[in-house]
């Protein structure tokens, strides 16, 4: 349940309408081989996509892959309907555009429980990180954007079941939600429903532990998740745990450092600085020693034999026992973002028994991320987490206390579709 500020796919009725359907479908690709590494997002999203098929809509999944900062996670989607169209138990067509003629040829021709699949969203420029971060377009532009436009005329109802992504500001994530009914899908609805739940009331001390590869929507929560007593501690790994050490006066080395300045993260480092100043090392955690690739194997050292020539690639042995001592007294524990390069085995060692700590806590615990679920899954511990959410960016950014951009679009749609019970209530039934 999401209160009354926002409508759910209880408030519409949808047989026979066409859907237009943003899920997050964003998956960890293998990068030799470009296949999926694992697909829970996927098994979430299946579940509202059957829904709608089987309340006879014609169902049109929008959906994005990758980032542009990251091309070895950047693919089409045509796996990923395949993969939905099995666990569904029915076909999803797989149409490589997004919203040229042959993708509006083939919405214009579904028939009732058809569901097609359009190309990555990711494709189309202003549907991107550069467009949100850079032009800062408003909803209302995004509505006249060329994604919109196209769409939109085809379709009777929006449903933005993407949580994962709904602290982005994209064309189709707000956009179509100014000009369409707009409802929220299962996921978004079930995930607004538990965690705001987690954020109102954590038991303390309430603990987050911040890494992966995937770090902008982090830092924009940081500050936020401190300054207002949200996180009592801030264990940090991953890139941010790099990024910290040299914004402590580190030089890490010119592997680590020249990856950092390729994904443009160096504008992080006077940010770091500036929360490790004002917050401290005390509540601000940072990684004491590293884990790096050395030859074949795997070398641990002391964040004070720094700077290294090979490449870091995990936490060390005295961080994983640093941050467990901390998850190990903590009420609740929120997790985004692995420590390690958990593809490669020799380095997902502090991803593993960071997770083992929190799943043998007495916290309540939080994961969320499509890589930090896979590593669940990996190490045979998801069901022996509190809640998994489908979130990662967009999980921190809810918690910390911010309005996502997508759920702030389905509020300003819901005046335009009364609720089904206050329907029932004004024709007496």
């Amino acid at each position: 349940m999401i209160g009354n500020d926002m409508r759910t796919m209880d408030d519409y009725e949808f047989r026979g309408k066409t859907v237009l359907l943003r899920v997050d479908l964003n998956s960890p690709i293998d990068p030799k081989t470009q296949k999926i590494t694992d697909d829970s997002r996927i098994r979430e999203h299946a579940k509202t996509v059957k829904e709608l098929s089987d309340k006879g809509a014609k169902v049109v999944v929008l959906a994005h892959q990758g980032d542009p900062l990251f091309l070895d996670q950047y693919v089409p989607l045509e796996e990923h309907a395949h993969i939905l169209s099995a666990l569904v138990g029915r076909d999803v067509k797989y149409v490589d555009e997004v919203f040229g003629s042959s993708a509006r040829e083939a919405i214009k021709k579904m028939t009732n429980g058809q569901i097609v699949m359009l190309e990555n969203t990711r494709y189309f420029a202003v549907d991107t990180r550069l467009f949100e971060d850079t032009v800062k377009l408003t909803p209302q532009e995004q509505a006249s954007s060329m994604l919109v436009r196209k769409l939109y005329p085809l379709a009777d109802v929006f449903v933005n079941d993407a949580f994962a992504a709904a602290h982005k500001s994209q064309p189709s994530l707000v956009g179509f939600a100014e000009v369409l009914p707009s409802v929220a899908g299962r996921v978004l609805e079930s995930e607004v429903g538990a965690l705001s739940k987690i954020r109102d009331h954590p038991e303390r001390p309430c603990v987050f532990c911040l890494g992966g590869r995937k770090i902008s929507d982090k830092y924009e929560m940081l500050e936020p998740v401190l300054e207002n007593g949200v996180a009592d501690f801030v264990l940090t790994s991953g890139l941010i745990g790099l990024i910290m050490l040299k914004a402590a006066g580190h030089s890490l080395g010119a592997s680590s450092e020249s990856l950092i300045a390729k994904l443009g993260y160096d504008k992080y480092v006077p940010i770091s600085a500036r929360l490790l100043d004002t917050y401290g090392k005390e509540r601000l955690r940072v990684p004491s020693d590293l884990a790096v690739e050395r030859g074949t194997g795997r070398a641990e050292i002391d964040t004070s034999s720094l700077p290294v020539i090979d490449p870091i690639k995990d936490i060390g042995q005295k961080t994983v026992h640093e941050y467990s001592t901390i998850i190990e007294r903590a009420g609740t524990v929120f997790f985004s973002g692995p420590p390690g390069v958990i593809e490669n085995k020799q380095f997902s060692g502090g991803t593993r028994a960071i997770l083992r700590t929190i799943t043998q806590s007495r916290a309540f615990s939080v994961v969320g991320g499509g890589h930090s679920i896979a590593a669940l899954r990996e190490y045979e511990l998801l069901d022996r987490i509190s809640y998994v959410s489908t979130g990662g960016g967009a999980l921190v950014r809810y918690l910390s206390g911010e309005e996502l951009p997508a759920i702030a679009a389905l509020k300003r749609a819901a005046p335009r579709l009364p609720k089904r019970s206050v329907i029932a209530q004004e024709i007496g039934t």
